[in-house]
Protein backbone atom coordinates (compact mmCIF):
# COMPACT_ATOMS: atom_id res chain seq x y z
CA UNK A 1 0.00 0.00 0.00
CA UNK A 2 2.89 2.63 0.64
CA UNK A 3 4.65 1.52 -3.07
CA UNK A 4 1.00 2.49 -4.34
CA UNK A 5 0.78 5.99 -2.28
CA UNK A 6 4.27 6.71 -3.33
CA UNK A 7 3.54 6.07 -6.84
CA UNK A 8 0.45 7.79 -7.03
CA UNK A 9 2.08 10.94 -5.35
CA UNK A 10 4.98 10.44 -8.14
CA UNK A 11 2.32 10.59 -11.08
CA UNK A 12 0.16 13.54 -9.45
CA UNK A 13 3.79 15.75 -9.08
CA UNK A 14 4.41 14.77 -12.98
CA UNK A 15 0.77 15.45 -13.69
CA UNK A 16 1.25 18.88 -12.01
CA UNK A 17 4.39 19.59 -14.04
CA UNK A 18 7.00 19.39 -10.76
CA UNK A 19 9.65 16.73 -11.48
CA UNK A 20 11.86 14.93 -8.94
CA UNK A 21 15.17 16.55 -8.23
CA UNK A 22 18.19 14.23 -7.19
CA UNK A 23 21.23 15.71 -5.71
CA UNK A 24 23.95 16.91 -7.98
CA UNK A 25 27.28 16.46 -8.28
CA UNK A 26 30.05 18.45 -9.05
CA UNK A 27 33.65 18.20 -10.40
CA UNK A 28 36.36 20.71 -10.51
CA UNK A 29 39.96 21.55 -11.72
CA UNK A 30 42.43 24.08 -12.70
CA UNK A 31 43.16 24.77 -16.28
CA UNK A 32 47.29 25.84 -16.66
CA UNK A 33 47.78 28.67 -19.22
CA UNK A 34 51.13 29.34 -20.58
CA UNK A 35 52.90 31.22 -23.03
CA UNK A 36 57.10 31.13 -23.90
CA UNK A 37 58.16 34.55 -25.06
CA UNK A 38 61.02 34.66 -26.79
CA UNK A 39 63.94 37.21 -27.44
CA UNK A 40 63.44 38.02 -31.31
CA UNK A 41 64.73 41.23 -32.98
CA UNK A 42 63.84 43.58 -35.82
CA UNK A 43 66.28 46.31 -37.80
CA UNK A 44 65.40 49.12 -40.09
CA UNK A 45 67.43 51.20 -42.02
CA UNK A 46 66.87 54.43 -43.78
CA UNK A 47 69.24 55.41 -46.52
CA UNK A 48 72.50 57.25 -46.45
CA UNK A 49 72.30 60.07 -48.75
CA UNK A 50 75.40 61.79 -49.26
CA UNK A 51 74.20 63.74 -52.23
CA UNK A 52 76.38 65.58 -54.45
CA UNK A 53 80.37 65.09 -54.49
CA UNK A 54 82.65 68.01 -55.72
CA UNK A 55 86.57 66.36 -54.16
CA UNK A 56 85.45 68.29 -50.77
CA UNK A 57 84.63 66.68 -47.68
CA UNK A 58 81.05 65.61 -47.44
CA UNK A 59 79.19 63.84 -44.13
CA UNK A 60 75.67 62.30 -44.39
CA UNK A 61 74.04 60.25 -41.64
CA UNK A 62 71.40 57.67 -41.38
CA UNK A 63 69.29 56.07 -38.34
CA UNK A 64 68.95 52.45 -37.94
CA UNK A 65 65.66 51.57 -35.49
CA UNK A 66 66.06 48.12 -33.37
CA UNK A 67 63.13 46.66 -31.58
CA UNK A 68 63.86 43.93 -29.38
CA UNK A 69 61.74 42.03 -26.88
CA UNK A 70 61.67 43.82 -23.42
CA UNK A 71 65.38 43.35 -21.95
CA UNK A 72 67.00 41.70 -24.89
CA UNK A 73 70.29 42.50 -24.91
CA UNK A 74 72.10 43.40 -28.81
CA UNK A 75 75.02 44.22 -30.71
CA UNK A 76 74.89 45.79 -34.34
CA UNK A 77 77.35 44.82 -36.40
CA UNK A 78 77.93 46.48 -39.88
CA UNK A 79 79.73 44.57 -42.55
CA UNK A 80 82.24 46.32 -45.14
CA UNK A 81 79.68 46.35 -48.02
CA UNK A 82 80.10 45.49 -51.65
CA UNK A 83 82.06 47.73 -53.06
CA UNK A 84 85.54 46.81 -54.62
CA UNK A 85 88.17 46.05 -52.10
CA UNK A 86 86.27 46.86 -49.32
CA UNK A 87 87.49 46.97 -45.59
CA UNK A 88 85.96 48.19 -42.37
CA UNK A 89 87.60 50.97 -42.43
CA UNK A 90 88.03 52.16 -45.89
CA UNK A 91 84.15 51.33 -47.14
CA UNK A 92 83.98 51.65 -50.95
CA UNK A 93 81.33 53.22 -53.22
CA UNK A 94 81.20 51.80 -56.81
CA UNK A 95 80.67 53.53 -60.27
CA UNK A 96 81.14 50.43 -62.84
CA UNK A 97 85.32 49.73 -62.43
CA UNK A 98 85.21 53.63 -60.38
CA UNK A 99 85.46 54.10 -56.69
CA UNK A 100 84.85 56.60 -53.89
CA UNK A 101 86.11 55.69 -50.62
CA UNK A 102 83.41 56.68 -47.14
CA UNK A 103 83.68 55.41 -43.56
CA UNK A 104 81.21 55.04 -41.44
CA UNK A 105 80.91 56.41 -37.66
CA UNK A 106 79.02 55.53 -34.58
CA UNK A 107 79.06 59.19 -33.16
CA UNK A 108 78.77 62.68 -34.66
CA UNK A 109 82.56 63.63 -34.38
CA UNK A 110 82.83 61.12 -36.54
CA UNK A 111 85.92 59.10 -34.25
CA UNK A 112 84.44 55.60 -33.51
CA UNK A 113 84.13 53.55 -36.74
CA UNK A 114 81.70 51.27 -37.16
CA UNK A 115 82.49 47.64 -37.89
CA UNK A 116 81.38 43.75 -36.60
CA UNK A 117 84.31 43.36 -33.63
CA UNK A 118 82.20 43.14 -30.53
CA UNK A 119 83.40 45.35 -27.90
CA UNK A 120 85.60 47.46 -30.12
CA UNK A 121 83.46 48.70 -32.95
CA UNK A 122 80.05 47.86 -32.61
CA UNK A 123 76.88 49.13 -31.00
CA UNK A 124 74.96 47.83 -28.73
CA UNK A 125 71.72 48.09 -26.87
CA UNK A 126 68.82 46.37 -24.82
CA UNK A 127 65.22 45.92 -26.01
CA UNK A 128 62.51 48.55 -24.11
CA UNK A 129 59.46 49.39 -24.56
CA UNK A 130 59.83 52.01 -27.44
CA UNK A 131 62.10 51.02 -30.36
CA UNK A 132 66.33 51.76 -29.84
CA UNK A 133 67.47 54.36 -32.64
CA UNK A 134 70.86 54.29 -33.43
CA UNK A 135 72.56 57.27 -35.68
CA UNK A 136 74.95 55.93 -38.43
CA UNK A 137 77.44 58.88 -39.48
CA UNK A 138 78.77 58.79 -42.76
CA UNK A 139 81.40 60.52 -44.31
CA UNK A 140 83.24 61.12 -47.89
CA UNK A 141 87.00 62.63 -47.59
CA UNK A 142 87.87 65.42 -49.45
CA UNK A 143 90.71 64.98 -51.99
CA UNK A 144 89.07 62.45 -54.09
CA UNK A 145 89.17 63.22 -58.09
CA UNK A 146 86.51 60.41 -59.53
CA UNK A 147 85.27 59.96 -62.28
CA UNK A 148 81.59 61.31 -62.56
CA UNK A 149 78.78 59.40 -62.02
CA UNK A 150 76.07 57.18 -59.62
CA UNK A 151 78.50 56.16 -56.95
CA UNK A 152 76.28 53.36 -54.67
CA UNK A 153 76.97 50.70 -52.02
CA UNK A 154 74.84 47.91 -49.85
CA UNK A 155 76.40 46.79 -46.63
CA UNK A 156 74.97 44.78 -43.84
CA UNK A 157 73.18 45.28 -41.18
CA UNK A 158 73.33 42.84 -38.41
CA UNK A 159 71.61 42.57 -35.21
CA UNK A 160 73.10 39.77 -32.87
CA UNK A 161 70.85 39.27 -29.78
Amino acid sequence: MKRLRTSLLVCALVAAGVQPTADAATATTSLPVTATVLATCIVVATPLIFGNYSAAQLDAQAALTVTCTLGTPFVVRLDAGAGTGATITARQLSFGVNTLAYSLYRDAARTQNWGQTDGTDTASGTGAVLPVVLNVYGRIPAGQFAAPGAYIDTVGVTVVY
